[in-house]
């Protein structure tokens, strides 16, 4: 690692791009959720996970240093003095002191310019322990963007989804929290960990719902910028059966529903595994929200000629059981209104039945001429 010996962090600076970020705030439109289905979502909720903090980089640096000193024989590190003021080891005093100036200056960064230093943060081999000297936690949201920017475009994928995971996830479910809204630069930083499908999958959105407290304001940001990038089949694909296999806490619908209307050729192998999630509730006592009812929905009307006949059978019985007056008429008609997989269309069956049955009649007069041979 390279020494910044007598290196002023606010002199080291250059002129940093954007980078496609708008300064123009991007709203999503809220979507009309009464109490009653607010309500049901609660029933869902996992009650053992509130207790359950969100981990952050700082606490998986935090515990490699106690693991050290425990190592060597040293005393345990005072909860209160636990922070940003500890200090990984292996990293030489003026580093130190430089990347904790660099993190002065992240935590009031707007727009302009970033430190030199933080650029180079994602080139080194103990980038999370020199991040974690900078206070990822304190950063301003402008800042969060243009490291996500930095971080998404110079990791390999293993990489990015730990920062996603252990910085950027965070940040956004405080903000959300404490503001009741996201900030347009989180929000843009979102889709910018877009740009590398797999990470975000893994280090956002399937974290978010394995933790079991994922809020519904959540679930709608979150899925508000899945309408807005687009994603490879493949990954949304494996994302999609890693929810259907996943324990159930109501906000799981919502990206179900958004990736089902992405209209993506989906294997056989993830239908089939979204058909056994939604049997699954043949016996679910409790009332299920309506966007419950509503991927339900649109997982028929999009892949109705991929489910099996028997399934249908099967989904014709768990709509009896679990009723909406308005979505599940719907349901009813897009299951009895269509083939299912393996079966022919009867339209085209009946057109090609037509075309072989019918007689083929010649005209004399519309028969070429026949060319005779000159004789010698």
């Amino acid at each position: 690692m390279r020494a910044y010996q007598g290196h002023d962090a606010d002199s080291d600076v250059e002129s940093d791009d954007a980078g496609g970020f708008s300064d123009v705030e991007e709203h999503w439109e809220e979507e009309e959720i009464g109490l009653e289905d607010e309500a049901a979502l609660a029933r869902f909720m996992n009650p053992e996970a509130a207790s359950q903090q969100q981990r952050t980089l700082s606490d998986i640096i935090m515990e490699r240093i106690r693991e050290k000193q425990e190592a060597g024989g040293m005393p345990a590190i005072p909860e209160d003095e636990e922070g940003p003021g500890m200090v990984p080891g292996g990293i030489k005093p003026e580093l130190v002191e430089l990347y904790k100036e660099v993190g002065k200056i992240l935590r009031r960064f707007t727009t302009g310019k970033v430190p030199k230093a933080f650029k180079i943060i994602p080139k080194l081999e103990n980038w999370e322990d020199v991040l974690f000297l900078t206070d990822p936690e304190g950063w301003s949201p402008h800042a969060t963007y243009q490291a996500t920017r930095m971080f998404v475009s110079n990791l390999n994928a293993k990489m990015a989804q730990r920062f996603m995971a252990l910085v950027l996830l965070p940040h956004v479910r405080r903000d959300i929290s404490d503001n009741r809204r996201l900030h347009h630069a989180l929000f843009q930083a979102l889709k910018k960990a877009a740009y590398k499908p797999d990470a975000f999958y893994k280090g956002l959105l399937l974290p978010l719902c394995q933790s079991g407290t994922c809020t519904l304001r959540e679930a709608v940001i979150l899925s508000s910028v899945l309408t807005r990038v687009s994603l490879p089949m493949l990954h949304s694909a494996a994302a999609l059966a890693r929810l259907a296999g996943m324990a159930y806490s109501g906000v799981n619908s919502f990206f179900i529903r958004v990736l089902l209307d992405k209209k993506y050729a989906l294997p056989y192998r993830v239908i089939d595994a979204l058909v056994d999630h939604f049997l699954g509730f043949r016996k679910e006592e409790r009332q299920l929200p309506v966007v419950w009812h509503q991927s339900l929905l649109t997982f028929v009307q999009r892949y109705k000629h991929e489910i099996r006949a028997e399934d249908k059978q099967l989904l014709h019985k768990l709509i009896r059981r679990q009723f909406h007056y308005l979505v599940t008429p719907e349901v009813h008609r897009e299951l009895e209104a269509s083939r299912s997989r393996g079966e022919k269309s009867k339209a085209g069956a009946m057109e090609v039945q037509a075309r072989v049955s019918s007689k083929v009649t010649e005209n004399i007069r519309e028969l070429p001429p026949v060319l005779l041979m000159e004789e010698d």
